[in-house]
Parts: structure tokens; C-alpha cells; sequence
């Protein structure tokens, strides 16, 4: 007997699905499911629609169901699974938006990383927006780099939020918009994914670390992806995900990646050349607005980072 459900975790060797009919049960994955030209670390991601196959004593960890298919994916996020690696790893599917969760500092989170992500969820049509977290732990200078980060962003197109884990400050717009969707949530080890989750979600209880004083970076606490029901009054889902250091791209078109840097996309039709780079040619509209000023300096910069990875077969591991 088969039956369609929806993968709510993965740890990496069982995934846990809740099916059409309210129950949920432990899955493993059969072994064609690997070889159908399926090139990532987990064939099988949470967000997922799959068929499953009962065997009869369903969620045993002796005895688990199997996953026999996986339906059609209107979306996912995706990146390369580590440096220099050929494999690619996807954080979820089927997702009506992603938040990527940044600091300051403690840890910092740069400019290449956030631009890398947006890209992708360009290219994989999802909706993305930014949550600059620990708002309550910033100093004036700190807070006038979230006042510029922020405006930057703005001003390039995205959603942005200024929100405490610790004193819940934001939270109210942040929770209004996440209402009856699919959200994934991603960012570094210790921005504080999991502290917003429990703030989010009281009785989550999702585990937290502290930041290493030594590197300012963070510990890792989630170490799978999982899908968790927001209040019912919302009727919203979160994916957590597991902290990234740096943010690899994955099967990108050259011709294409202007197309994922919203500014530069819309400044595209007044260059001279339907087939410009903007690196170089003359009657580039992006490098006459980039020498007004009118393209952040950041974001072409991380324009050409990506264009220059089909050329190193590699990605810069950026923070």
C-alpha cells in the first residue's frame, strides 16, 4: 500500500513523513531512488512530497516504511555541499519563502555570504527576505552597520527585519508575515536560528550554544533539517536547517546571473549590447550606474565572484 505524505525531517539516514491521512511515519529511502540522476548529498529534502510504501508497522525504527517517489517540486534552495566539492546539497523544498538569518557580529555576517544566498533563491524562484538578529546586543557603531545593510537592501528590493531572540523587539511583523506560508529558515552557525524558532514557537524548545569567544563564530546545534508547525492561528510551517560557513553556487548559467541580481537585471536593457557582461563593454548602463553609484559597489562585486566561479571550478567560502 502507497500513500502521499510530506517530509517534515531529515537526519541525514531517516527521514520522518507525515502522510495525507494524519499519520506520520519513519521512512528509509529506496535504493533506486539514488541512481536517477539525482547529483546531491540527500535525493530526499525536507518539504518534499513523496509516495510512501507501508510496511506495516509504521514510525518503528526496526521497521520502517520506504519512500518509493518523490513528486514534482514547484521550488527548492540548494547549494554546493562543501569547497571544492562536486556535490551539492538541497536545504528545502517547496518553499513559499526563505529568511536568511544575519548578524553584525557575533558572529559577522558578510556581504559575499548574503548575496551568494540571494542569488540562489533568485535563480530557484523563492521569495527571500533578511532577518538581522541580536539587535539588543549591538553597539552605536554596530547599529549604524545594520542602518546601512538595511538600506542597502532595501534599496536593492528585499524585505528586511530588525528583531531580539532575547527580547522579542520585531517579532510581531516578523510573525504577521509568516502566516499560512512554507518558510525556510538559514543563516551561519550563531546567528540564532534557533533562539528565534523558540521565540517564534513557544515550546520548541530548540537547542541553543553560545558563541566561541575565540573566533566570534557559532556552534553548531541543528545538525538536520527540520519542518516545525508554527501556532495554529497562523497555519504557518518553518525549515530549520543546519548552520553554513560559506555558500556555494550551483549550476549557474554565465548568461544568466545578472538575472539574480535584481538592480543590475532592471539597468540590463540599456546596455548597447543585448548579451553584455557588464565587466567590460562599452555602452554598459550597469558600469555608468555603477560609477554613479547607483549599483552598490558589494553587490558587483559579488556579481563577479559568481561569474568567476565556472572559471576556478571552486567557491570562495566567504563570511
Amino acid at each position: 500500500m502507497q500513500i502521499e505524505g510530506l517530509v517534515t525531517h531529515n537526519t541525514g539516514s531517516h527521514y520522518r513523513v507525515l502522510c495525507d491521512d494524519g499519520t506520520e511515519h519513519l521512512c528509509l529511502t529506496k535504493g533506486n531512488l539514488r541512481i536517477r540522476g539525482i547529483r546531491t548529498t540527500n535525493p530526499v529534502a525536507v518539504g518534499d512530497r513523496v509516495m510512501v510504501e507501508l510496511m506495516g508497522a509504521a514510525g518503528h525504527a526496526d521497521h520502517p516504511d520506504f519512500i518509493c517517489k518523490i513528486l514534482p517540486r514547484r521550488n527548492y534552495i540548494i547549494r554546493r555541499a562543501s569547497n571544492l566539492s562536486k556535490e551539492s546539497h538541497i536545504l528545502g523544498a517547496n518553499i513559499d519563502r526563505t529568511l536568511l538569518i544575519c548578524t553584525v557580529n557575533r558572529p559577522q555576517t558578510g556581504t559575499t555570504f548574503i548575496d551568494r544566498y540571494l542569488a540562489t533563491a533568485e535563480a530557484y524562484r523563492v521569495p527571500a527576505a533578511l532577518v538581522w538578529n541580536k539587535i539588543d546586543d549591538y553597539d552605536e557603531n554596530e547599529r549604524e552597520e545594520l542602518d546601512f545593510l538595511m538600506s542597502l537592501y532595501h534599496y536593492v528590493g528585499y524585505p528586511c527585519y530588525a528583531v531580539s531572540a532575547t527580547t522579542g523587539e520585531g517579532f510581531d511583523t516578523l510573525m504577521k508575515d509568516l502566516e499560512v506560508r512554507i518558510t525556510l529558515l538559514a543563516g551561519h552557525s550563531g546567528v540564532g536560528k534557533s533562539s528565534i524558532i523558540n521565540r517564534l514557537i513557544p515550546g520548541s524548545d530548540l537547542r541553543t550554544a553560545k558563541i566561541s569567544e575565540a573566533h566570534l563564530t557559532g556552534m553548531h546545534t541543528t545538525t538536520f533539517s527540520q519542518m516545525i508547525a508554527l501556532p495554529a492561528s497562523s497555519g504557518g510551517y518553518l525549515i530549520d536547517t543546519p548552520g553554513v560557513k560559506g555558500f556555494g553556487t550551483v549550476d549557474m548559467n554565465p548568461a544568466e546571473i545578472s538575472h539574480y541580481f535584481p538592480e543590475i537585471f532592471r539597468l540590463s536593457d540599456g546596455c548597447r549590447f543585448s548579451n553584455c557582461t557588464h565587466t567590460h563593454e562599452p555602452g554598459c548602463a550597469v558600469l555608468q550606474a555603477l560609477e554613479e553609484g547607483l549599483v552598490p559597489q558589494s553587490r558587483y562585486t559579488s556579481y563577479l565572484g559568481i561569474m568567476e566561479d565556472r572559471n576556478e571550478g571552486k567557491y570562495r567560502s566567504a563570511q
